[in-house]
């Protein structure tokens, strides 16, 4: 990955570089599956909190947990959820501006104060398109997309998962990415588009 492949997974549609690591040990809890998918979603999580060489944990000391995961059918439901407007900000508008737009999918992070992520929260409605989405792969997908504060067009056009012999696997590059992200001498947070390079650096050639 060239700094030029790099920099736009960081670059928001305002133009900004922003990228940001989390910068405690990861407590994630997931809401509204089954017991099967709740492994595989656990699961998931873990195989790229290890790739990052990031840490998890069982409790956060400030929030219990750090990441929910909430899978739904409609977005209504989120209203219903006890206490969840105290944790993320204008749950209301937000709820009725994913309804109008007919999304599916939608994150909030939440930063300390050096800026790094210290908590998460995913939604997923779960509609006919994603009905169809096998179990572990929407789960690797959501995995790798709170891993890292990617730029919300970093993968509207190309994926970050591929298919390899009939598997669904993280493509290469990103993995690349998120483990030069992860250099413990690089800053957790970082806004300007030189770390590109930076990151870019820390990507050994591949054969």
């Amino acid at each position: 990955m060239t700094p030029d492949q790099i920099e736009p997974l960081f670059t928001r549609s305002d133009g900004s570089f922003l990228c940001a690591r989390w910068g405690r040990p990861i407590v994630p809890v997931i809401f509204g599956v089954d017991d099967a998918t709740l492994a595989t979603m656990k699961g998931a999580i873990e195989a790229v909190v290890a790739l990052a060489s990031h840490k998890m944990a069982e409790t956060d000391p400030e929030l219990g947990a750090n990441l929910m995961i909430f899978v739904f059918r409609e977005w209504a439901e989120l209203l219903e959820v006890p206490n969840l407007d105290q944790l993320v900000d204008g749950l209301d508008p937000l709820v009725a501006r994913l309804q109008a737009a007919g999304a599916n999918q939608y994150r909030v992070f939440r930063f300390d104060d050096q800026n790094a992520i210290r908590a998460a929260f995913v939604f997923i409605r779960m509609d006919e398109s994603l009905s169809h989405v096998p179990a572990d792969v929407l789960a690797l997908s959501q995995a790798v997309q709170v891993i890292l504060l990617w730029s919300e067009r970093a993968f509207t056009d190309i994926s970050a998962l591929a298919v390899h012999q009939d598997q669904t696997i993280l493509r290469p590059e990103i993995a690349d990415v998120i483990r030069a992200a992860y250099d413990p001498v690089l800053p957790a947070v970082a806004d300007n588009p030189a770390h590109a390079l930076r990151l870019s650096a820390r990507i050994p050639p591949r054969q």
